[in-house]
């Protein structure tokens, strides 16, 4: 009997016609290789080929109990006040809406778990670029170890023009799924930009618009729940080709957008009104900004995020367990370099952003120039301390 170097004491290649799989009842010359108690004569021997079939059906059972267990959660563990303390760990400011995203997603999922027949619970945020909406959707989607597709809406287009199809926006949240469906169904779509497809002038449009209206169309179906077909490998479909069926009833939507302007909408109510510790929002103006009305029937929660303060800023930078500054000192300390900042420092930098309306992220951006030269020359700060004082900061902005 031949055999090639041996890598584990019962694993072997051999070429003994007389031995066979007692699995699949191949020969042993058939395979690449077998696990055996003896190599020559044994009554368990298993092939390569088994190996590798049986250890996928094992994996695929799992990812079907993860996701089983996940659609039926332990709804004492998880409750609105849990999922709010999760997003004040992470976002700064924002209680109202931290609120009413807190009910609207635990009530989603307990709706999902429920035999009874209910209307879905997506979500609309109304607030400037920069404030923490999508930060709040990740937040979210981590907490209850969920898949999320983040998207821009500006990118897709009716079916049958250039551009991406709304349908896409399911292939990559099946994606970030490891492609595993189950689990996809159940995940969050993050709608960037949704108020750059409002419609073109208070009336329907006659002629198609790809980019607005038409997108918003599109977008009906799947947010309301539909069965899609979808291309494997994405792109455009293909008559012979085989689908994925994605059922989106279970999908929870968030669709985010600026609106720059609406406040300056006419309506015969304020825009947003605080009653009893909630923001109302008046749906009319929505509609007359360009939103079709089917569109928002199918987003019942709205909420709005406030402009960020300069105190505001200056907690971000500090605050959150993924705070910008946290990130540096702990850049620096890979080069044993100690980073700090005075309050003062933290206090300009705070209002330059807000001066300039750069919203959260352009803390980043303000850092970042503060602190190049210092990333630069990191080795000549090796086992020494920076300290950043208001000096610094406005020499470099």
């Amino acid at each position: 009997m031949s055999k090639k170097k041996e890598s584990q004491s019962r694993i072997f290649s051999v070429s003994n016609n007389e031995l066979q799989c007692s699995f699949c009842g191949k020969s042993i010359d058939k395979v690449d290789f077998v696990f055996t108690e003896d190599r020559y004569k044994s009554n368990s021997i298993i092939c390569n080929k088994c190996v590798n079939l049986y250890y996928d059906i094992l994996e695929l059972q799992k990812e079907e109990n993860f996701t089983e267990t996940f659609l039926k959660p332990n709804l004492k563990d998880f409750t609105p006040k849990t999922l709010y303390n999760e997003l004040n760990k992470y976002v700064v400011g924002q209680d109202e809406a931290k609120k009413i995203l807190s009910v609207a997603v635990y009530n989603h999922y307990k709706k999902m778990n429920s035999k009874d027949e209910f209307n879905k619970s997506n979500v609309l945020m109304i607030g400037p670029t920069g404030v923490g909406k999508t930060l709040l959707a990740k937040t979210i989607s981590k907490y209850l170890k969920l898949p999320i597709a983040i998207v821009d809406a500006t990118v897709y287009t009716q079916a049958g023009y250039v551009g991406e199809d709304v349908e896409n926006i399911l292939l990559s949240l099946y994606q970030k799924a490891n492609n595993n469906l189950k689990l996809a169904e159940v995940g969050i779509v993050f709608i960037d930009e949704i108020d750059k497809i409002s419609r073109k002038g208070d009336s329907p449009s006659i002629t198609r618009d790809v980019s607005g209206e038409g997108v918003q169309n599109s977008l009906l179906k799947i947010i309301e729940g539909t069965i899609c077909n979808l291309p494997p490998n994405g792109g455009r479909k293909h008559p012979y080709e085989e689908f994925i069926k994605f059922d989106t009833s279970k999908v929870l939507f968030i669709c985010s957008g600026a609106f720059e302007g609406i406040e300056n909408i006419e309506s015969a109510r304020v825009g947003f009104k605080r009653q009893k510790n909630i923001y109302h929002f008046d749906v009319k103006k929505l509609e007359k900004y360009g939103m079709i009305p089917e569109l928002l029937g199918r987003l019942p929660v709205v909420c709005k995020l406030n402009s960020l303060t300069t105190t505001d800023l200056v907690k971000i930078l500090t605050e959150p367990q993924n705070a910008i500054i946290k990130e540096y000192q702990n850049l620096f300390s890979l080069n044993n370099t100690k980073l700090d900042f005075s309050n003062e420092a933290l206090k300009e930098i705070a209002e330059y952003t807000f001066k300039f309306k750069l919203g959260a992220r352009g803390l980043r951006q303000v850092l970042e120039k503060i602190l190049m030269d210092y990333l630069f020359n990191i080795d000549d700060y090796k086992n020494k301390e920076i300290y950043i004082d208001q000096d610094n900061v406005l020499s470099k902005i």
